[in-house]
């Protein structure tokens, strides 16, 4: 009944009617922009939450790795990992929402909290790689100034490894900026619940989607844009990606020493 409704009243509406009440009327165009922000601060607050508990498990995996200690904190980030990342996102959303986080009534927040700890379980493999790729000799060098393996590990060898995984971790920002999109399932008003709010009024998806999904779209593309202006900053600063780029167009040895 609803639906035969729906298609009578569409029926009669010319597509500048339909452009019209998408868009002018009760200035719904407000709403996108107002989703649209909701949708950036929460993935923004959830990929810093994510960053900091990432970088953290990915230490204590690390150092369990190279020294055998911290066994049972390891254990556990292990055990986080593969509970997160074994377990869809829209149903830790709900557990958050509905039983642990049941007290808090902002959604952003719970939002912001359920997306952080699940950006954190990838997160913790893009730092574990960007930890291995330093030189061990670093920590070697940092422990024979004197320096306990912990400050060797916060002021030496965590800093240059930070400096190879900002593509990355950027690129983990923009895959948030997608993910959150489920957010509207538990009520939350990002830019993704915005088209069946206005769709309840107008009783038409056409143009809600189409304007949604060219936001993110908008969003997506600079974003990319900037992290591959990121990656290749970076890049250069790379001592082994120059000394693997091609001299004058041939590809030459490096000398032995």
């Amino acid at each position: 009944m609803k639906t035969a409704f729906s298609l009578n009243i569409l029926a009669a509406k010319t597509l500048a009617d339909r452009l019209r009440s998408a868009f002018v009327v009760d200035d719904r165009w407000k709403l996108y922009f107002d989703g649209l922000w909701n949708t950036l601060l929460m993935s923004l607050f959830a990929v810093l939450l994510g960053i900091v508990l990432g970088v953290l498990i990915a230490v204590v995996v690390y150092t369990n790795k190279k020294t055998g200690k911290l066994k049972i904190l390891s254990a556990v980030a292990h055990v986080y990992t593969t509970v997160i990342r074994g377990t869809p996102v829209v149903l830790q959303l709900f557990i958050m929402y509905f039983l642990v986080l049941v007290s808090v009534k902002n959604g952003i927040v719970v939002g912001s909290i359920t997306f952080g700890l699940n950006s954190a379980a990838y997160v913790a493999e893009v730092a574990r790689g960007g930890l291995e790729s330093v030189d061990e000799g670093q920590m070697e060098a940092g422990r024979a100034l004197g320096l306990s393996y912990s400050k060797t590990m916060f002021k030496i060898v965590l800093p240059q490894a930070m400096r190879n995984m900002i593509p990355a971790l950027f690129n983990e920002f923009i895959a948030l900026v997608k993910e959150t999109s489920v957010a509207g399932y538990v009520g939350i008003v990002d830019l993704g619940k915005i088209p069946g709010l206005i769709q309840s009024r107008t009783f038409d998806y056409l143009f809600p989607l189409l304007f949604a999904s060219l936001l993110y779209l908008v969003v997506v593309c600079l974003l990319t844009v900037v992290e591959k202006l990121l990656e290749k900053k970076f890049s250069k600063g790379d001592r082994n990606a120059k000394l693997k780029k091609p001299l004058g167009g041939k590809k030459k040895c490096r000398p032995s020493l």
